[in-house]
Formats: C-alpha cells, sequence, structure tokens
C-alpha cells in the first residue's frame, strides 16, 4: 500500500529503459522468491546437518513474505543461505562494488588479562566526570524533523458556510504525530531517483540536497481525496495551512514550487516569525489562499471521468516545499510531495520517507 512495486518499476525505468508495472513486478518478486528457496532448500539437504536443525531452517523460509525472501539484508541473517539473485549482472554505474569487497569487523581473541597494579597513592584530583550523552529527540528520524525544525501539520482544503456553519473538505492532510522510541523509524528512498519530477535547474531539488543538510529532506506520498460533494463557486474557499515548531527563535521562509513534468511552473513564498509556545518556537501558516493554478489543476482534474486517467496525469505533477532561515538561507526542511487519487471509502492518506544518498 506504501507503493514499493511502483518505485521499483520506476527504478527499473530509470537505469534500463524498460516499463514494468507494479504487478509486473509484484509477480516477478514471486518468481525469485520461489527459485531462491527451491535452491535454499537443495543447499539445506546437502549439508551435514540433524533433521531437527533442516526442519527449523526451512521452517524459518516458511514463514517469511515472498519481498523477504529475495531482500540482501533478510538474507544475510539466514544462515546458510546460497548467495541473493541480483537484477543485473555487475555494479550498477556508479555505485559501489559487491559488499564481499567490504572485510568484517575482526573479533579479538580473549586472553588471560595480567593482574592488576595497585594505583600509586596520589593526591591528584580525580578528573571532571564526562557529560552524559543528549539523547536524541523521540520525533528524530520518525517523523518529519530536522535537527532544527518539525512538520507538526500540512493540509490541503476546500471550505465554505451553508446555515451559518463552516464545511470543511480535506484534500490532503498530516496531522499532528506524537511518535514514541518503540515506533518505526521511517523508509528510506534514494533522491537520485526523482531528482528528474523536482527541477533540476537551479533552486532544485538535486542542488538543495547536496547543499545539505541531508537530514532535513523527506518524500511524502498523497492519497488525495477529490470526492468533495460541496459544490463549486464564489463561496467556496481553497486553502492550506502548515504549523511547524523550532529550537530557535528566527525568521522562516517557506518556499511552495508547483512541478509539472519536472519543471517549475509556479511558486509561493511566505515568511513567518516565531511565538514562543509551551517552550518551544511555533510557526503557523494558518489559511493561506491557494494560487489560481492549483484551483484549476483541481478543477479539471476532479471532471476525468476515470480514476486511472487521474493517477495518469499526477504521476508527473508534484511540489516541492522548501523551509528556511530567512536571514542565513540555511535549509531546515525539504519535502518532495508526490500524489496519486485516494479512493473515496478512505479518504486522504499519506506516507512519509526520508531522503538519503546511498
Amino acid at each position: 500500500m506504501y507503493g514499493r512495486n511502483e518505485l521499483i518499476a520506476r527504478y527499473i525505468k530509470l537505469r534500463t529503459g524498460k516499463t514494468r508495472t507494479r504487478k509486473q513486478v509484484s509477480s516477478h518478486i514471486q518468481v525469485l522468491a520461489r527459485k531462491r528457496v527451491r535452491e535454499y532448500q537443495t543447499s539445506i539437504k546437502a549439508m551435514n546437518l540433524d533433521q531437527v536443525s533442516k526442519d527449523k531452517a526451512l521452517q524459518t523460509v516458511a514463514n517469511l513474505s515472498s519481498a523477504q525472501i529475495v531482500s540482501a539484508s533478510v538474507m544475510k541473517s539466514q544462515t546458510p543461505f546460497p548467495p541473493p539473485v541480483r537484477f543485473w549482472p555487475g555494479p550498477m554505474p556508479g555505485q559501489p562494488g559487491h559488499s564481499q569487497d567490504i572485510k568484517p569487523f575482526a573479533q579479538p581473541p580473549y586472553t588471560t588479562l595480567p593482574a592488576p597494579v595497585p594505583a600509586p597513592i596520589s593526591y591528584e584530583p580525580l578528573p571532571p566526570p564526562r557529560p552524559a550523552a543528549i539523547a536524541a529527540p523521540v520525533w528524530q528520524d520518525r517523523t518529519i524533523a530536522s535537527a532544527k525544525l518539525r512538520l507538526l501539520e500540512y493540509s490541503a482544503f476546500l471550505e465554505t458556510q451553508r446555515d451559518r456553519e463552516t464545511y470543511k473538505h480535506l484534500f490532503v492532510h498530516i496531522g499532528p504525530s506524537n511518535p514514541g522510541y518503540n515506533d518505526p523509524v521511517l523508509e528510506s528512498i534514494d533522491v537520485r531517483q526523482i531528482y528528474d519530477k523536482f527541477s533540476e535547474k537551479k533552486g532544485g531539488l538535486k542542488e538543495l540536497y547536496e547543499k545539505g543538510p541531508h537530514n532535513a529532506f523527506f518524500l511524502v506520498k498523497f492519497w488525495a481525496d477529490l470526492s468533495s460533494d460541496i459544490e463549486e463557486g464564489s463561496g467556496v474557499f481553497y486553502g492550506v495551512s502548515s504549523q511547524y515548531s523550532g529550537t530557535e527563535n528566527i525568521t522562516i521562509s517557506v518556499s511552495t514550487k508547483v512541478c509539472s513534468f519536472g519543471k517549475q511552473v509556479v511558486e509561493k513564498v511566505e515568511t513567518e516569525y516565531a511565538h514562543m509556545e509551551g517552550g518551544k518556537y511555533v510557526f503557523r501558516i494558518h489559511r493561506s489562499p491557494m494560487c489560481e493554478y492549483m484551483i484549476n489543476f483541481i478543477h479539471k482534474l476532479k471532471h476525468l471521468p476515470e480514476k486511472y486517467m487521474m493517477n495518469s496525469v499526477l504521476e508527473n505533477f508534484t511540489i516541492l516545499q522548501v523551509v528556511s532561515n530567512r536571514e542565513t538561507q540555511e535549509t531546515l526542511l525539504c519535502i518532495a510531495f508526490v500524489f496519486e487519487v485516494s479512493t473515496s471509502e478512505h479518504g486522504a492518506q499519506y506516507h512519509v520517507y526520508r531522503l538519503v544518498n546511498d
């Protein structure tokens, strides 16, 4: 549901120029998994192990999914197992060689320690104790947050008044979250796979990422809810709201760039000042009017007769939001947005990834 197969298909397209659907990727993973299981079963039967050990090893693999069986990281933890199957015969251009080139850390042998020598009597004071390490914030690597700024909430919506009551429909929404240390860290995506979707010219994602800091870059996939039954008219308001918390009393600049086929078509820049709330600095951009380009885009998208047509259009539509320190121009957060259309019964949904360069 998080678009894994879609991302694999896109990666294949970028690397080989061949088009593969999500279903084809899923089918290929299953074929590879069955092949690797057969190889594993053959190698186990040929080994000099007792029957209990063989049964236990075979049962371990039987409980894995196809994706886990194909995954190189999971295979390394299953001992013994034949070498992982590669999609490409050798290292990809620009990529490091096979992991076997890297020597593992050697475990030093245990030795008999000599008897401790009594410390000489001395009146010299002991060195001061080392300061305790400062634990990373609980949300670090678990939500959209860099070392200096955290996204608290983000929404794009449609609002209208009916009989003195306000009706609101959310197209996309990232709600407030309070992750704990037991929550999983975010999945990672190679930022180079999406450079072409976010303007590779000056000020684009490629230049921003190279400048860093790398822990400030994220990808959000939205499943947008376009099932609003609110009638379009003069009394309808299209808006965007966002909220951040930071560690410093600064002024932030928020740049929102809309890209079509990887080229920037419109940019909106807003400035917001810090407000002290509950011991932290909070930045709010409340009910910012949506630009005409976006309003017209939503109108045209909603009137397409089939969902697959909407997704085909959204494949080449992206948004890049950059939050920076207005005085120093330091990047505090950079969020790349990609979109699909949500089914009406599920409403607006999203999934967050960290952008890395491995």
